[in-house]
């Protein structure tokens, strides 16, 4: 078996998350290619069926003495090539920058951050708010706190770092490319008060400086989606990964992953981006909007 393990150097700078899904996808490849269902190898780790889909999801950590039971299982004896494999599990399982944060950082949460932290596109739909990427912190501490940012507690300051530090991705010299299309209603609900969100405006104007960052505004006669969700869809250049779209909403988030939910969220976007005014013009909108407050 030819199964392709370890970590390229085009593939240093990947996060646990993404490691995680790449080791799970190619322990995916190697059960099919021995013709094993996902029972049977449950069955010899000691597990379940939904225990190997999660794994080859990347959705859950993995134990060396499993991963070695399934090479096993799998036929898979050259001793250069397991340790590679284990190699992978110990670098997937390194802690992330964001694990600073401790309980602050919901379970279900975690992984967009990692997922962020690989991706080379992300796409954007805003209904509500300025996008967390694009947020200054005033902006985010007067969400995170209801309105009433006098009254934050620690919660919320590690709230605001986290989405602070969040942002600088967007900074490295191989930083994704970056579009979000946000609804017009966003320029006129003034977070954090009018000298606050002047100055989100104003950040605006001038993270879309930047060649892979890109904002659309959806004006309120083309506003055909503008009731639905907000969502995000990741693209990402290593093939084992495949294209995620993450949904947030009130308790928790869904990570959508099927080739059907990629191209209509896909399909979304790309309708979004039509009715959308160009950046250029949305630059203007904003700035226009600046001016008036």
């Amino acid at each position: 078996m030819n199964a392709v393990v370890g970590v390229s150097a085009g593939e240093q700078s990947l996060g646990p998350t993404a490691r995680r899904m790449i080791l799970g996808s190619q322990l995916r490849r190697l059960r099919e290619e021995a013709g094993i269902t996902r029972q049977q190898a449950g069955y010899n780790i000691r597990g379940s069926e939904s225990k190997i889909s999660r794994l080859e999801l990347g959705r859950v950590g993995f134990k060396e003495r499993d991963v070695a039971d399934l090479l096993t299982m799998y036929g898979v004896s050259d001793e250069d090539e397991r340790k590679a494999f284990l190699d992978m599990v110990k670098q997937s399982n390194e802690a992330g920058w964001w694990r600073k944060f401790g309980e602050t950082v919901p379970g279900w949460f975690t992984d967009l951050v990692g997922l962020e932290e690989a991706a080379s596109r992300i796409q954007i739909w805003e209904p509500l708010f300025v996008s967390g990427l694009l947020q200054i912190e005033p902006y985010a501490r007067a969400i995170f706190s209801h309105g009433r940012p006098e009254m934050a507690d620690e919660r919320v300051d590690q709230l605001v770092a986290l989405r602070m530090r969040r942002q600088k991705m967007l900074a490295r010299p191989d930083a994704p490319r970056m579009w979000a299309v946000l609804d017009e209603s966003v320029l006129y609900r003034p977070i954090g008060g009018p000298k606050v969100f002047r100055q989100q405006l104003e950040y605006l104007l001038e993270v879309t400086t930047l060649p892979h960052v890109s904002v659309q505004i959806l004006p309120y006669c083309r506003s055909g989606l503008s009731a639905e969700h907000a969502f995000s869809l990741l693209r990402f250049a290593e093939a084992e990964l495949p294209n995620i779209v993450y949904v947030e909403y009130l308790t928790g988030a869904h990570y959508l992953d099927k080739r059907d939910e990629i191209e209509k969220y896909g399909r979304a976007l790309d309708l979004l981006a039509v009715d959308a005014e160009t950046p250029e013009r949305s630059r203007a909108r904003i700035a226009k909007r600046k001016a008036e407050i």
